[in-house]
């Protein structure tokens, strides 16, 4: 995660933040419990799910190496449905041969990591959202926050980027979208199940902070894009789940990266271009260390010309598609 309007890509960013966040933010699974309960039934712990195989070459893969490193990036979603077919022997050997994992975050399951930071960065009491919007918003807002359980009375504290999020993953959920089957959740409890140890470039804190740090305006042009336009959203992520699941990187730098920078410079640059600076100088940590590595990030990050591979060849190291 778009929030101004990918907040309308990942998903149009909203129907692209939905889009945008199903590609870019890992805490997606654990926003998807605030602040409704229809949500916290979505979220809900659930057995690992088996992947449906690929019937072509699959999402996209890479490999970065030197004389005694190899790290593995492969892009995610982090909401899919579990019928998904994106299942490859490709990414299986690259996974199994690994001695550690890297994702997004470590613990995109924690609720009792997230809702603290909720009170922290998702409320504002001072500002009700009845004061920022217009009679005619307020009425959509109501309609749509009976989507997640709610009214507009109970979402009036919070803050527009959090109601934004929860109100353009809703449809998400309805059309069978599950976070239990978000690529980042299967391969966690994959390397918990074989022992890898599993750690995180950044923390739901650094995450929810990126939302809660674009501006008011900006925050506020995302939760309008959600409720005019909300209905989208499913359309929209279908397609770019279309494209990561066959490996069209192209394509997800069309109907996601590019189309959040048209959308906001200032989501664009919170969500992908800083972020992806800052991992790509931490794998040129770990290249100067040893071992075999997978790291799973959002499919937006490895799309672009600011995607990590881009700043890490930029940086003279070298990348390579498998």
């Amino acid at each position: 995660m778009t929030l101004a309007s990918y907040l309308k890509t990942s998903i149009g960013q909203i129907a692209r933040l939905a889009t945008g966040t199903a590609l870019g933010l890992g805490l997606t699974v654990s926003l998807l419990s605030v602040p409704g309960q229809a949500f916290a039934q979505a979220a809900a712990p659930a057995a690992p799910r088996t992947v449906v195989q690929a019937q072509g070459q699959g999402p996209a893969l890479w490999v970065v190496r030197d004389a005694d490193s190899t790290l593995y990036l492969f892009g995610t979603v982090h909401v899919l449905r579990p019928e998904t077919a994106w299942g490859t022997a490709r990414v299986d050997a690259a996974f199994d041969s690994a001695d550690r994992v890297i994702l997004e975050i470590s613990n995109p399951d924690d609720q009792a990591a997230i809702q603290p930071l909720i009170q922290q960065y998702g409320l504002s009491p001072d500002r009700p959202l009845s004061s920022l919007l217009t009679p005619a918003e307020l009425t959509r807002l109501d309609a749509a926050a009976q989507t997640i359980g709610a009214t507009a009375a109970q979402l009036d504290p919070l803050r527009p980027w959090l109601v934004g999020l929860s109100l353009s993953i809703a449809p998400l959920v309805k059309a069978g979208y599950d976070p239990q089957s978000g690529v980042e959740m299967i391969l966690k409890a994959r390397a918990e199940a074989a022992g890898k140890p599993i750690s995180g470039f950044e923390t739901i804190d650094k995450q929810v902070s990126i939302l809660a740090g674009l501006s008011e305006e900006t925050q506020l042009a995302f939760l309008r894009a959600t409720l005019e336009k909300v209905e989208n959203a499913t359309a929209e992520l279908d397609a770019l789940v279309g494209a990561w699941a066959t490996g069209d990187v192209a394509s997800i730098e069309r109907l996601g990266v590019t189309e959040m920078r048209n959308q906001s410079e200032e989501i664009y640059q919170a969500l992908l271009v800083r972020r992806n600076t800052d991992w790509a100088g931490q794998i040129q940590t770990l290249l100067e260390g040893s071992g075999t590595v997978f790291i799973a990030v959002g499919s937006a990050h490895l799309a672009g010309d600011d995607s990590v591979q881009a700043i890490l060849e930029q940086r003279g190291v070298a990348v390579t598609r498998e």
